[in-house]
């Protein structure tokens, strides 16, 4: 996911990202445990998407709080 495409969504639908990529990271590790997984840095991928978003909501909680102190 662009980091574009993540900075013109709502906190909202971020948060519910968050959920959606979680439940995936678990189903992957599940497949690879078992020993299905196809496409093993699909794990990373995912996990990276995780950090920007958060990191994003982070960056938006900040500027938020420069904003009020202003």
């Amino acid at each position: 996911m662009k980091t574009s495409a993540i900075r013109e969504m709502t906190s909202a639908e971020l948060e519910a990202k968050i959920k959606e990529f979680k439940q995936e990271l678990f189903n992957l590790r599940f497949q690879q445990a078992t020993n299905n997984l196809d496409n093993p840095m699909r794990i990373v991928a995912v996990k990276k998407d995780i950090a920007r978003i958060k990191t994003i909501l982070v960056e938006r909680t900040i500027q938020e709080a420069v904003e009020e102190a202003n």
